[in-house]
């Protein structure tokens, strides 16, 4: 018996069917973040201090111009003969000669390059230049954490202008130099804290987030109260001293985040 050249044809083998998909199985990006880094542990606990110590920082160099920029009290010279000096008196119609600093001359930038009579608008344009420098680089540099660098590397870049340029407002020469460098400074503080506070609480999981995101406003609150404890072991001293003893520990600071 010949085959047949046109065999009816086999049944087709039953398609492969896919399982349903458990929508329970699915991990969310909390989950599988835990899943890889952990929920929380101790390296993760000294990672998010040092993290959120550079709001020790920022701290500093938010409240420094209320001991850099204060103006001095002065008293009458008991050895310059005048009747018109006396503590009501305007000090910018007295003569020279007629009054003294009631503390040292270079204490603070007003009695240091002599603004006593330059008026609010130039005695308080060194705040209001550090706080437009942290609305321009509230801009700038939240675009590059989130695009180009990252928050890390962000923070580090932030600690390192805010520093840098702190030491040389150390030493400026004269009240233009000094706004400018405030500006500067305030550039660079713009983004610490919240750089800091966001990498902080991406190290660890979901419910130690909130309790991470508190160690940042503690140093914060620290670095606001070592102010007047640097003001008061300097006294006397100039006003320069304030931005090297908060800027140098900084620096240190950002270069160990680079290693």
């Amino acid at each position: 018996m010949k085959d047949d050249p046109n065999p009816p044809p086999s049944p087709a083998a039953p398609a492969a069917t896919t399982p349903p998909l458990d929508l329970s199985e699915l991990r969310s990006l909390d989950d599988t973040i835990e899943h890889f880094i952990g929920n929380f542990g101790l390296k993760q606990l000294i990672q998010s201090v040092l993290l959120s110590f550079a709001w020790f920082f920022d701290a500093q160099q938010t409240f420094i111009s209320v001991f850099a920029d204060a103006k001095p009290e002065w008293i009458c010279n008991d050895h310059f003969s005048s009747t018109t000096c006396n503590s009501t008196a305007n000090i910018c119609r007295l003569p020279k000669e007629s009054w003294l600093w009631n503390s040292p001359v270079h204490a603070s930038i007003v009695s240091d390059w002599s603004l006593e009579c330059a008026g609010p608008v130039i005695t308080a344009l060194p705040s209001s230049s550090f706080f437009l420098g942290c609305l321009v680089g509230g801009f700038v540099l939240a675009t590059l954490s989130d695009s180009y660098f990252g928050r890390k590397n962000t923070l580090v870049l932030s600690t390192l202008i805010m520093s840098v340029s702190g030491l040389l407002t150390a030493a400026s020469t004269n009240v233009w130099m000094y706004v400018g460098l405030r500006f500067v400074s305030g550039f660079g503080r713009s983004s610490v804290g919240i750089c800091a506070l966001v990498h902080a609480s991406e190290l660890v999981g979901e419910k130690w987030r909130q309790k991470v995101g508190v160690f940042g406003f503690l140093f914060y609150s620290f670095g606001f109260l070592s102010l007047p404890l640097i003001a008061f072991l300097i006294r006397g001293s100039s006003w320069r001293f304030m931005y090297i003893w908060t800027c140098s520990p900084c620096v240190l600071y950002s270069l160990q985040e680079i290693l």
